[in-house]
């Protein structure tokens, strides 16, 4: 479960360079939104290069929409340096996951991979369409990693002037997106990663945002800047507060095994609590090897 994903140029040799040593938990190389046409082909020798290195966190890549000639060329020639993963953007619903899913079959065949190595992470509430389909990611792929948001394209397609209220809320149909997302990853039983937090010399907003997501049940959240990433696994890692309320709960149902619910501290706690407590301490252990 990664508590951070920062996006990264793929055609910026300094972007790249300052991404590896930014501590993140994975670095997604950005062969989209932010790579123009032109240079995409310079794009993806790099993007393949530092894949392939020692770059430090694990290493992702954001593909051109499927259906294009781009996502093609893109998974040509990243996929022999071995991604962790592929970031889909724009799609309309699973299908899209299950034909991506067939790609990586066929590339981890020629590039003599472990079938199934390569996992996908949706962005999938960038048109509007597919907010009417999250409910079938539920059991779409054994690749499918997580499930994470955007409002920027959604916006875009909407012809909305603004996605955020004056005071720097989502408004209604972004929050909706946001909450679908959520609720949709809980169904898949995968991880709910937040979208990005545009202003990134905010740290404060930035901090209250990553706490709230926390909150909420995501476990993580993307990063447009290497600033923002420390102050992210701030947010998503369990305080030591959490973590001893979690040892407590699970030593009280350990001393009375068979019980349905007990009582911790004056309030109820039954087996949803237990199961919470359990995540918080295989969390907290995964930080403290980090």
């Amino acid at each position: 479960m990664n508590r951070s994903f920062l996006f990264v140029p793929g055609d910026s040799e300094r972007k790249l360079a300052r991404a590896a040593r930014s501590g993140a938990d994975a670095v997604i190389v950005d062969l989209e939104d932010a790579v123009t046409p032109e240079a995409r082909p310079a794009a993806r020798r790099l993007a393949a290069e530092f894949i392939a290195g020692d770059c430090g966190p694990e290493c992702w890549v954001r593909i051109n929409p499927l259906g294009t000639d781009d996502a093609v060329a893109d998974l040509r020639a990243v996929m022999p340096a071995k991604p962790a993963g592929v970031v889909l953007p724009k799609p309309e619903g699973a299908a899209a996951v299950r034909s991506l899913a067939t790609l990586l079959d066929r590339a981890e065949a020629e590039c003599g991979r472990a079938a199934g190595s390569t996992r996908i992470l949706p962005i999938v509430t960038e048109t509007p369409a597919a907010l009417f389909r999250l409910g079938e990611y539920a059991g779409s792929s054994d690749r499918l990693a997580g499930l994470t948001w955007g409002a920027e394209d959604l916006s875009a397609a909407l012809g909305a002037s603004a996605n955020k209220g004056p005071d720097g809320n989502w408004l209604a149909p972004y929050e909706l997106a946001r909450s679908l997302c959520l609720l949709a990853a809980g169904a898949a039983e995968v991880c709910a990663i937040d979208t990005v937090y545009t202003d990134f010399r905010d740290s404060d907003g930035l901090a209250q945002y990553a706490a709230a997501a926390r909150r909420d049940g995501f476990s993580g959240m993307l990063a447009i800047h290497p600033d923002q990433v420390t102050v992210i696994h701030a947010a998503f890692e369990p305080t030591s507060d959490d973590i001893g309320r979690a040892e407590r709960v699970v030593a009280l149902f350990d001393e009375n095994p068979g019980a349905g619910a007990l009582q911790l501290d004056g309030q109820m706690v039954d087996r949803p609590h237990l199961l919470q407590a359990r995540r918080i301490l295989a969390l907290a252990a995964r930080y403290r090897t980090a």
